[in-house]
């Protein structure tokens, strides 16, 4: 019987191990299977329009749509006119596209997913942290974004069945929400599922039909409002009330809010930029689309809310709650007009909770357990924790939790100015791709016991320079000083854990940099990271350790390179 038992837990064992190729050691075992090795280029089919899809997909979602709301007088904390804070919104989206760029860009070219990226910069294991950190925020984010896309489902079926709004309510008192309200949450959750099936560089369909339908609706609801007020509303002819330091600090607040609305997938965007077929399909494609596509949503959303003001004598800037209110004595044409405006918007909390969280969870995920989690095992875990931690009471509790999770991602920035700096300026763009995959002391990212204390120490150094700041956005009170750095929180957090980073590589020199910049991704083809392959590149040409003053000079194919010796 013990036998039995063992064999049966042998061969479940074995069903639940992760593809990984032979020859692996334990310990490489931890750090690779299929998901998180180089993307061979065969799976490389993003082009530039699926980039532009992507993102065109990406910035039609609600809180795009609201991201003016803050900003503009009379509805908002910072006073500013509808074309200032539009001005902010071009501003802010602007340098968010540049640093999708950047991060982007490593994994265009070296074809590899933030998890891997971030072993460079953090060390072998050191990197598990900030991956954690972005995993349990991507469930989280899942779990409330599932249940917005809840109630674009309320308004679709309110909209066929104008009876739903009354389904009688079978929920405890003390469970926070009502049983329309859960349904709907439970039916977007479920609906959602088949979408994490899929492998990413296929999901790009998705975003394509998305990128199509979504903003149609988007133009088709701007027209409607407009049509139905007979006018655009006073919100674009009221000027601004903020002057002089008012006005600065009001812009900088709007400026960072849109950069903060794209913190987390600053860091992420290597997930997806790696299915790139060349790098510079990545480039102009995230560039130009990210500041246009996000834009145009705001201009939009800032005209609907105007119109919606000679409707119902008050800016509604949520556009859930607007067309909620449009069914309200609706024709049959306007119940149709209303459940199709709602479906484009369920399906871009859809496009964004993958792109943002599941992804970006299953990714984090497969790099924390890779012997057993892939991308699409991670994904369904984050949809499972997204269902159980009960967002409507995070949501109903407190009305800090937004506030704490938005202020969250902006630490962030620290992560995402670590893997810049020691990218584009301590190493100048050149990796041992092979070396990332390797847990042997002597490796060129193993550093103290898998850890970069130089990466680490930038972090921090980060994090700390916003933290009181970051205590004062949660509600309680801190000095007027530490505002006014908070309110540069990302530009703050980048800025001084990449110096911090540059200084100390600086200072005290690290393994497997180049003299001038060297980026060798165009040598990856089908790479074998066992320990003593050399399988996998087109030739070992520029694969060696470019810094004569770091050690002895690596080549990754396992051969001498320039006529150095390799370890």
């Amino acid at each position: 019987m013990a036998k039995l038992s063992t064999s049966r837990i042998a061969w479940i064992k074995d069903k639940i191990t992760t593809s990984s190729e032979p020859g692996l050691s334990n310990a490489q075992l931890l750090l690779t299977n299929h998901d998180l090795k180089p993307v061979e280029p065969e799976r490389r089919q993003w082009g530039f329009w699926n980039f532009v899809g992507f993102w065109i997909a990406d910035c039609f979602n609600i809180n795009t749509w609201m991201i003016a709301s803050s900003m503009i007088s009379g509805t908002g904390t910072s006073g500013l006119a509808w074309w200032q804070a539009w001005l902010c919104v071009w501003i802010g989206y602007s340098i968010a596209g540049t640093f999708i760029c950047m991060t982007g860009r490593i994994g265009a070219t070296y074809h590899i997913p933030f998890p891997v990226v971030a072993r460079a910069s953090f060390g072998i294991w050191g990197s598990l942290w900030p991956v954690f950190n972005r995993a349990a925020m991507a469930c989280i984010w899942y779990g409330v974004q599932s249940w917005i896309g809840g109630e674009c489902v309320t308004l679709m079926i309110r909209a066929i069945w104008p009876q739903y709004g009354t389904l009688p309510n079978s929920m405890p008192a003390n469970s926070g929400t009502d049983t329309m309200n859960y349904l709907s949450f439970f039916l977007f959750w479920f609906c959602s599922l088949p979408a994490i099936w899929f492998p990413v560089h296929k999901i790009r369909h998705l975003f394509t039909v998305k990128a199509f339908f979504v903003p149609t609706a988007g133009v088709a609801y701007f027209i409607w409002t407009i049509v139905k007020a007979h006018g655009i509303g006073p919100i674009v002819k009221q000027p601004g009330s903020a002057q002089g330091s008012d006005l600065g600090w009001g812009m900088v607040l709007g400026i960072m809010s849109s950069i903060a609305n794209f913190a987390t997938l600053i860091v992420n965007d290597p997930d997806f930029a790696r299915f790139a077929r060349k790098p510079s399909d990545a480039f102009l494609s995230q560039l130009i689309t990210i500041p246009v596509g996000f834009a145009i949503t705001s201009f939009i959303g800032i005209i609907v809310s105007s119109s919606s003001t000679i409707l119902y004598g008050k800016p509604i800037w949520n556009p859930l709650e607007l067309l909620g209110n449009l069914l309200d004595g609706a024709s049959s044409a306007e119940r149709f007009g209303v459940f199709m405006i709602a479906t484009a918007f369920a399906l871009a909390q859809l496009g964004t909770n993958i792109a943002a969280n599941s992804v970006s969870a299953g990714t984090d995920m497969t790099a924390l357990l890779p012997r057993y989690l892939n991308i699409r095992r991670g994904g369904y875990v984050c949809a499972a924790v997204g269902l159980a931690m009960c967002p409507w009471n995070l949501l109903s509790t407190s009305n800090k939790f937004t506030t704490y999770l938005s202020a969250y991602s902006v630490f962030l920035s620290s992560i995402a100015g670590v893997i810049i700096a020691d990218y584009y300026v301590v190493r100048k763009g050149y990796f041992q791709i092979r070396e990332l995959y390797s847990a042997r002391s002597e490796g060129p990212y193993f550093y103290t016991l898998g850890f970069h204390w130089r990466g680490y120490a930038a972090y921090l150094s980060g994090i700390l320079v916003n933290i009181v700041g970051f205590v004062g956005a949660i509600g309680v009170d801190v000095p007027a000083g530490a505002t006014y750095i908070y309110n540069l929180n990302f530009f703050v957090g980048f800025i001084v854990s990449s110096g911090v980073y540059w200084l100390l590589c600086t200072l005290f020199p690290v393994k497997a940099t180049s003299k001038t910049w060297c980026e060798v991704g165009d040598e990856i083809r089908n790479v074998s990271v066992a320990y003593g392959a050399g399988e996998g590149l087109r030739d070992t040409e520029g694969f060696g350790d470019r810094d004569s003053g770091s050690g002895s000079d690596v080549g990754i194919g396992g051969k001498e390179v320039e006529g150095k010796r390799d370890f």
